[in-house]
């Protein structure tokens, strides 16, 4: 009961520093952004969707790996 009760504190506190982090990120992006031109904040968004693209396909990964996995046990 203790361990698990820690691990969620951990996970918290972690999820509010990024959070924290996250918006602090985004303001300097921003500042950047303003004061360059319009070619400059094209680029910068293709670099945020770009960087944004492999989070999401590792999870994607781990998923279909699990599903797998355990598709592979019931038989």
């Amino acid at each position: 009961m203790y361990i698990k009760l820690k691990h969620k504190v951990l996970v918290i506190i972690f999820l509010i520093y990024s959070i924290l982090n996250g918006n602090a990120q985004c303001a300097m992006c921003k500042a950047v952004v303003e004061g360059g031109n319009e070619t400059m904040a094209e680029g910068v968004n293709s670099g945020i969707t770009y960087l944004m693209i492999f989070p999401y396909i590792l999870v994607a990964i781990l998923f279909f790996m699990l599903y797998r996995h355990r598709k592979k046990l019931k038989n």
